[in-house]
């Protein structure tokens, strides 16, 4: 009995040494890897944080010398002015004024020399026959009869190179229509000319004025 307590006794001093020495290891591991630990987060602390060092502010820079100004030029004085000096002598020349050059002459063109005189006389043209048997009463418009109106009207005509008329204008209204277109109307149809000629003889157109007065016809 005493034996086994014995050996009971040295068993337990036995695992309690072993339990104290794993006590100590684990408390040596776990003290060692907290050094470690905090060592690192030092260094990522230490590594984050860039300290500057501060510069010392700059000096400003020096004030440039001062340059020396020079002194002012020397003037003399002017020259004393003297008023016993002679007057100066005015001479008076004649000169004679410019004589005036009459003016160049100037060409002028020889005048046109003038045309020959024409070789025969120009001429009008000349009615053939009386005049006044180009409008006769029986010509005598029957409504300006009727009515018994009368008038005179004036009439130019422009001859041809034949001698026929070519046109015919009223110069003076007898106040009346169907009258005046009666008189160019019976003077177209009778009147003939001698045609007019030029300066060479030649014949030419022409023109001729006349009138026609309407009296009714008395029994």
């Amino acid at each position: 009995m005493a034996y086994a307590d014995q050996q009971m006794s040295g068993n337990k001093i036995t695992a309690l040494i072993i339990v104290a020495i794993l006590h100590v290891v684990v408390g040596y591991a776990l003290v060692t890897g907290l050094a470690y630990e905090a060592i690192k987060k030092v260094k990522e602390v230490t590594s984050a944080v860039n300290i500057e060092e501060e510069k010392p502010p700059e000096e400003p820079p020096p004030p440039p010398p001062k340059q020396d100004t020079p002194p002012p030029p020397i003037v003399a004085p002017p020259p004393p002015i003297s008023f016993n000096a002679p007057a100066p002598q005015v001479q008076t020349v004649n000169v004679a004024p410019p004589v005036a050059l009459p003016p160049a002459p100037v060409a002028l063109p020889p005048a046109p020399a003038a045309p020959p005189p024409p070789r025969f006389s120009p001429k009008g043209a000349a009615p053939k026959g009386n005049p006044g048997s180009w409008a006769t009463t029986n010509d005598y418009p029957s409504r300006a009869l009727r009515e018994e109106r009368e008038g005179t009207t004036g009439f130019r005509v422009s001859i041809g190179t034949d001698g026929k008329v070519t046109d015919c204008q009223i110069t003076r209204s007898s106040g009346s229509p169907d009258l005046d277109e009666a008189t160019c109307a019976n003077v177209r149809r009778r009147a003939r000319f001698t045609p007019a000629t030029d300066g060479e003889g030649q014949p030419t157109t022409g023109s001729y004025s006349n009138s026609v007065r309407w009296v009714i016809p008395k029994d």
